[in-house]
């Protein structure tokens, strides 16, 4: 929704509302992963800078597309990290096969 440059403030408040709402419809699970933890404190920041602040228009939508793109990659990077990890140690194990 903010990588799409036709996304308007109202059409990313909706949007995101709605999948907020999908979300806590769910029930929380508990996840101790660092991931999930800044995930759910990213969403929740987000919800309340955009879809619970009064007069929320398109500059200030336009001032938080960039900074939460970069917030979005830091995110996505640090759960890359995670599948790296695991990948990287399931071709150790393969390899202690061989020997």
């Amino acid at each position: 929704m903010l990588r799409d440059q036709g996304s308007t403030a109202d059409s990313f408040v909706t949007k995101f509302r709605l999948l907020k709402e999908k979300l806590d419809e769910r029930g929380e699970t508990h996840l101790d992963a660092e991931y999930h933890r800044e995930l759910k404190v990213y969403i929740n920041r987000l919800y309340q800078q955009t879809c619970q602040k009064e007069g929320f228009g398109e500059d200030e939508f336009a001032d938080i597309r960039e900074t939460e793109m970069s917030n979005l990659n830091r995110l996505q990077k640090m759960k890359n990290s995670i599948s790296y990890k695991k990948e990287k140690h399931k071709s150790k194990h393969h390899h202690e096969e061989w020997e």
